[in-house]
């Protein structure tokens, strides 16, 4: 497509809006935006890690606690999400802003100048996606370990199996698919964000999400932004690829359904 006389998209189709969103290198892409993927890869990877592992520790204690008590660590863990991913970010905001206590804790460590907050910066997007997207990792896998097979455990420790062969031969295979449907409803999101890298990035970490989002809302070019829109989707389906692999490999005998 190209641009009208307006700003609005024309046919016939072509490669032109590939050439620039790239015009250097593979499919013309500019270092600049080369670099924007590159860093939402990164920082979608780098959040989705994190997530897991707060996720598996948590999910864990909620299963292995009482019934009673379990509803109201689900509802704890759930809540926040009951709130717009705005108000939530713009509460990280308030929190990581120069002057308050996290953030003077932090110059006092070293981490930052004294004058300044711990937003905006890289480190607070990815406490922003870790916090947005923790609920959809524990919940999977809270229901993975509810179905967990004891019996496989005891056994392993009745082999006097160390802790982490214990670990990676009767609970990691059990609690898998709920670890790989969390890592795809984090990573996936995650990747295309916009709300969170806008707003608490303040353009020191924006993600490809919002380099396509500019091109529709703010420069009008909409082949660009349709070029952007379509390599995030290849990424992505390259992604699940990945993990459909990787879920094999880890699995053994069990399948894993991505």
């Amino acid at each position: 497509m190209s641009n009208g006389p307006y700003g609005l998209p024309t046919l016939p189709l072509s490669l032109q809006a590939f050439r620039e969103l790239a015009g250097f290198g593979f499919l013309g892409w500019s270092p600049g935006n080369l670099y924007t993927l590159l860093r939402s890869v990164w920082q979608t990877l780098l959040a989705t890690v994190l997530v897991i592992l707060i996720a598996y520790p948590s999910a864990y204690y909620i299963a292995s606690r009482p019934s009673r008590y379990r509803a109201l660590l689900l509802l704890a863990v759930v809540v926040p999400s009951w709130t717009n991913q705005v108000i939530r970010s713009v509460g990280w905001m308030n929190l990581f802003a120069p002057g308050t206590p996290v953030s003077n804790l932090a110059a006092a460590l070293g981490f930052t100048a004294p004058p300044m907050g711990l937003f905006p910066s890289q480190f607070a997007v990815i406490v922003g996606l870790v916090y947005n997207f923790l609920p959809f990792m524990v919940l999977p896998l809270y229901a993975a370990f509810e179905r967990l097979d004891f019996t496989q455990i005891e056994a392993a420790q009745d082999l006097f199996a160390r802790p982490f062969a214990v670990f990676w031969h009767a609970v990691l295979p059990q609690t898998l698919p709920g670890l790989m449907a969390g890592t795809v409803l984090v990573a996936i999101p995650a990747f295309g964000m916009y709300v969170v890298t806008e707003l608490l990035g303040g353009g020191k970490a924006s993600m490809i999400g919002n380099l396509v989002a500019r091109q529709f809302a703010q420069a009008s070019n909409w082949p660009l932004g349709a070029a952007g829109a379509l390599i995030m989707i290849v990424v992505t389906l390259i992604g699940l690829r990945v993990l459909r692999q990787l879920g094999r490999r880890l699995g053994g005998d069990r399948e894993v359904v991505l």
